[in-house]
């Protein structure tokens, strides 16, 4: 299901940039170009329509959501053309600096956590349909199953099913006389 993967990931990617860029404003930073934005949701798109093929652990999603965090950091930091600085005024040095990477780190963490529920949920609601159907289709082809199973004429139905269960049961063992002391 492409069609379905790519949806989720453009949701996830256009949130996850959308927020990046509060974050980034909020802890300091320039806002970006709207062309910014737009070159970022499909680099972001990308890299989560590919890691959607299947799911994946948080600790995956981690590294990929702190990796888009930083390219996120330096193409909102780039693409910002600098006013001159007003004399006397310096820009926050490293407290900036860290509070820039706290703030990134902190929406990294969310996000991985956000990707990953939401896919354990998914994964959930289709293990769940999965069952209700084939339930669903087993309630319903039960009646011919029955027809099927009945024991033939003069035969106890006891033992056909005696019988039946016989041939699946697999009685594995060590051979008899290895343990014997």
């Amino acid at each position: 299901m492409p069609v379905l993967r790519l949806l989720r990931a453009t949701t996830f990617a256009v949130v996850c940039v959308m927020v990046s860029l509060g974050m980034h404003v909020l802890a300091g930073g320039a806002t970006a170009d709207p062309a910014v934005l737009a070159a970022a949701v499909p680099l972001i798109t990308g890299g989560a329509f590919i890691l959607a093929r299947r799911q994946r652990g948080l600790g995956t999603l981690l590294i990929a959501a702190f990796a888009a965090q930083y390219g996120l950091h330096h193409l909102f930091s780039a693409a910002v053309v600098q006013p001159p600085p007003v004399l006397g005024h310096g820009h926050g040095g490293l407290a900036a600096d860290l509070g820039m990477l706290l703030v990134h780190a902190v929406t990294a963490l969310l996000s991985a956590y956000w990707l990953e529920r939401g896919e354990s949920a998914l994964a959930m609601l289709l293990r769940l349909l999965v069952a209700a159907v084939v339930t669903l289709l087993v309630w319903r082809a039960a009646p011919a199953v029955r027809r099927l199973l009945l024991p033939p004429a003069g035969q106890d139905g006891a033992r056909f099913v005696v019988l039946l269960l016989d041939a699946a049961i697999c009685r594995r063992g060590p051979p008899p006389g290895v343990f014997a002391f």
